[in-house]
């Protein structure tokens, strides 16, 4: 697992859990054991939109068909699945924190900028985020007219080319300008390809698994 740790000012903690393929498969959902706090965890029905729900109490809209949950609720862990597309992790300096999953189609949708929005909402503020591993330029071959709908939302710079030289698609850089343009500053993005890493993580895309990695959000210590 892959664990990211941030100190906030009020004496609280966040904490970012990424699985990997060492940690088992959660494909079907529900709260990952021994993952975050012992309580009820909020999971989504992903749907590759733009969808954002806001979590008063943990475990609040489990099942909930969205791509991204908010928080200002202290040992309220959010929690996603992915393969290959982006988790990204957003909290701010006063607590309130997100998660996001997000793939191309995420990215054309706005999802990171929704749940910008709706974390603003909630009073937060100096928004910073970290990006799980996912799917790189070099592995994830990519159709020229979906390609131009990507760059048409978050520029030139998502155009790359696999290994073998062929179209694809840089989802780290097209989440990166998700998140600059909705004034969220990327402070770590985690640079492992889960297609290139088998013996690390699983990919549908690469390799057709079924399996699926959690990204786990929690905030813990003193309340806001």
């Amino acid at each position: 697992m892959l664990l990211r740790s941030v100190a906030l000012g009020d004496g609280s903690v966040v904490h970012a859990a990424f699985t990997q393929r060492s940690d088992g498969d959660f494909v079907d959902g529900a709260a990952p054991l021994g993952i975050g706090p012992a309580v009820a965890h909020t999971w989504l029905r992903q749907q590759h939109g733009a969808a954002v729900v806001m979590v008063d109490a943990p475990g609040e809209h489990c099942g909930a068909g969205a791509d991204a949950a908010v928080t200002s609720c202290a040992d309220a862990p959010l929690t996603i699945r992915t393969a290959d597309c982006a988790p990204i992790a957003i909290y701010s300096s006063n607590g309130v924190i997100a998660v996001v999953h997000a793939g191309w189609r995420g990215v054309v949708t706005g999802v990171v900028a929704a749940c910008a929005d709706a974390m603003r909402s909630r009073g937060a503020r100096d928004l910073k985020a970290i990006l799980g591993p996912c799917i790189h330029a070099e592995c994830y071959e990519f159709g020229r007219a979906d390609l131009a709908r990507v760059v048409a939302v978050a520029g030139g710079e998502v155009a790359g080319v696999t290994a073998a030289g062929r179209c694809a698609m840089d989802l780290p850089a097209a989440v990166a300008s998700a998140l600059q343009r909705a004034g969220v500053e990327l402070v770590e993005s985690i640079d492992h390809c889960t297609a290139c890493e088998p013996a690390r993580f699983f990919s549908h895309r690469a390799r057709s698994e079924r399996e699926r990695h959690v990204m786990v959000l929690w905030r813990a210590g003193a309340s806001r």
